[in-house]
C-alpha cells in the first residue's frame, strides 16, 4: 500500500511538474479564470515563471530524495540532490511564492493562505538543510516529509482547482479555500504519518555514512 501510494505520488508530481512547465499553468480551463487573475500574473511573468521553474524542480526532485536504495547505494548523487533542492529550488521558488502572494487574486484569505505555505515551505527547509549540516539524520528525514507535504501542494491545487473550474464553481470562493486546502491537509498527513511511524533505525546509519 505504501509503495502504490508513492508511486502515484511521484507520478502525480511527475505530471503536473511538466503540466506547469509547460504551459504556465494556463492550459486547459484556463479560459474560465477571471481576466483580472491571468493580467495579475502576467503583469509579473518573470516572477511567475521563476516560481514555476523553481517549483517543478522541487516537485521532480523529492521524490528521488526519498529513495533509500540511492542513499545507501549513490549517496554522492543523494547529497548532490539534496543541495538542489534545499539550497537552489525551494529558496527560489519560495521567495517568488512569497511575492506573488501579495497579489493573489481573492483578497485577504488568498494572500494569507499562500503566503503562509511559501513561509512554511522555506522554514522547514532551512531546518531540513540545517538538520542535515549538523548530522542529526533523524531530524533531517522529518523536516523533509514535512517539506515535501509542502511541495506537493503543487499537485494537490491542481488537484482541487481545475475540477471546480471545469464545473464552473464560482472561482473567488472557490480560490479562497484552495489556497488553504491545497497545503494544510498535506502538512496534516505528515504530521499523522510521523506521529504513526517509529523512526527506522536503518536510515540513520545508512545515510550518516553516505555524509562521511
Amino acid at each position: 500500500m505504501r509503495m502504490a501510494l508513492s508511486v502515484i505520488g511521484s507520478l502525480l508530481s511527475l505530471l503536473i511538474a511538466v503540466y506547469a512547465v509547460g504551459i504556465y499553468g494556463f492550459g486547459p480551463g484556463a479560459e474560465y479564470l477571471p481576466s483580472a487573475f491571468r493580467a495579475s500574473f502576467r503583469a509579473r511573468s518573470f516572477a511567475f515563471s521563476t516560481h514555476i521553474y523553481a517549483s517543478a524542480t522541487a516537485l521532480l526532485l523529492g521524490p528521488i530524495q526519498f529513495s533509500a536504495s540511492l542513499r545507501m547505494s549513490r549517496p554522492v548523487v543523494h547529497r548532490s540532490v539534496g543541495r538542489i533542492y534545499l539550497i537552489v529550488a525551494v529558496p527560489i521558488g519560495g521567495l517568488a511564492g512569497l511575492y506573488l502572494s501579495g497579489f493573489a487574486f481573492g483578497g485577504i484569505v488568498t494572500k494569507l493562505g499562500f503566503g503562509c505555505l511559501s513561509v512554511l515551505w522555506l522554514f522547514t527547509a532551512f531546518q531540513g538543510y540545517r538538520s542535515a549540516r549538523s548530522r542529526d539524520f533523524s531530524a533531517h528525514r522529518r523536516w523533509m516529509i514535512r517539506n515535501y507535504a509542502l511541495t506537493f501542494a503543487a499537485v494537490t491545487l491542481r488537484l482541487y482547482l481545475l475540477p471546480s473550474l471545469f464545473l464552473r464553481v464560482p472561482f473567488v470562493p472557490s480560490y479562497q479555500v484552495v489556497s488553504w486546502l491545497c497545503w494544510v491537509p498535506n502538512l496534516l498527513a505528515a504530521e499523522s504519518y510521523l506521529r504513526r511511524t517509529s523512526e527506522s533505525p536503518s536510515l540513520e546509519p545508512s545515510t550518516a555514512r553516505s555524509e562521511s
